[in-house]
């Protein structure tokens, strides 16, 4: 399946929560809380079954962090290869994308945008370009943006809410004022304020 490019609020709507960055009030959800296609004013209580639910969080998940099928089934398999908790080991893996970082570091203003940085070269690790969104990085990993960059336009606007517009979780340590990030240690569970139930995604891929 490919990844979704359709409108931004759209699986907000879908899945019945906040999922895009966009500020508060911005997003369509918050504006109408129903599904698409829905013409009911109320949302409606759907019963679903064990496997939708199941579905319904591996989806939510995918949406969230902008990953193919084939992407997110490789990262459950390394998962459940890796010592500790199969569920928060999956979380642990997406969180370390370079993207999602590039994102949580408040170098992008979400993770789409911060998807497209990373493509289009603006950004080094430990003074290395790297432009592949799906790098995983480790520990002790300084995250910068090129100084070729930091004289584009985008820069700019980045740079402009950089430091304020974002909450930079216990994990990363930023210095808004030189574009500089590091990873001081890998996530933990408690460190992801996403509603994500991963045991059901675990159950999901488990009967498959």
């Amino acid at each position: 399946m490919a990844r979704y490019t359709g409108p931004k609020c759209k699986n907000c709507r879908r899945f019945g929560m906040k999922l895009c960055s966009r500020p508060a009030g911005k997003c369509a959800w918050e504006r109408r809380k129903s599904s698409p296609g829905d013409k009911s004013t109320q949302l409606r209580r759907r019963r679903i079954s064990e496997y939708g639910t199941q579905l319904r969080e591996k989806q939510k998940a995918r949406a969230i962090y902008g990953v193919l099928e084939r992407q997110f089934r490789n990262y459950y398999k390394k998962a459940s290869r890796l010592q500790g908790v199969t569920g928060d080991r999956l979380l642990q893996l997406l969180e370390s994308r370079l993207d999602n970082v590039v994102y949580r570091l408040g170098f992008a203003d979400s993770r789409p945008q911060a998807r497209q940085i990373v493509g289009h070269g603006h950004i080094q690790v430990n003074g290395k370009k790297v432009n592949i969104p799906s790098y995983q990085v480790t520990p002790g990993d300084r995250i910068s943006w090129r100084e070729k960059s930091k004289e584009t336009g985008l820069f700019d606007i980045v740079s402009a809410g950089m430091g304020s517009n974002s909450i930079i979780p216990s994990w990363l340590n930023v210095d808004s004022d030189k574009a500089l990030g590091e990873v001081v240690t890998l996530p933990k569970p408690s460190d992801v304020e996403l509603a994500i139930d991963t045991r059901q995604i675990v159950e999901y891929y488990s009967r498959r």
